[in-house]
């Protein structure tokens, strides 16, 4: 058994890209940011924050809900698959290229006690605003527990 499986929360660094293709197929693509926090450590020596940039690649469905809501800086919820490939440039050098195809695209929720009026109107500001975020119903598959002599 194996499971090809990516979870990540952050901030979208510019407008998706939408292309249309053959009886209407949409497909989105846009660059989601992730940052781990700086910290100190015991010999006083500090590490800085470090932000990892992420390719999201979305088809049909999710193509259109990003085309429709989702902006530069909103704040999401991706989960998907880790997809890797290669291509010849324009010079003839080659190049890999890893991206996330999504399964799931939503807004992040931020903050415990807010309405969902209040939620939906603070979504796509939610890089600014330095609360912790929660993510309101998200169902996680179950754990399967193996045999597996490994």
């Amino acid at each position: 058994m194996s499971l090809n499986k990516v979870i990540l929360i952050g901030n979208v660094g510019k407008d998706p890209e939408i292309r249309y293709f053959d009886k209407d197929i949409a497909k989105a693509e846009f660059s989601l940011a992730t940052s781990e926090s700086g910290y100190k450590m015991a010999n006083g020596a500090e590490v800085p924050e470090r932000t990892e940039w992420h390719s999201i690649v979305a088809w049909r469905e999710r193509a259109q809900f990003v085309e429709k809501f989702v902006k530069k800086g909103s704040l999401l919820y991706v989960e998907g698959k880790i997809r890797s490939r290669d291509y010849e440039d324009k010079d003839h050098i080659k190049r890999f290229v890893t991206e996330i195809y999504a399964d799931r695209v939503e807004f992040y929720s931020i903050g415990s006690g807010m309405r969902k009026d209040e939620e939906n109107k603070t979504s796509t500001n939610a890089s600014t605003d330095k609360t912790t975020p929660v993510v309101e119903e998200i169902q996680l598959p179950p754990v399967q527990v193996d045999d597996l002599p490994f």
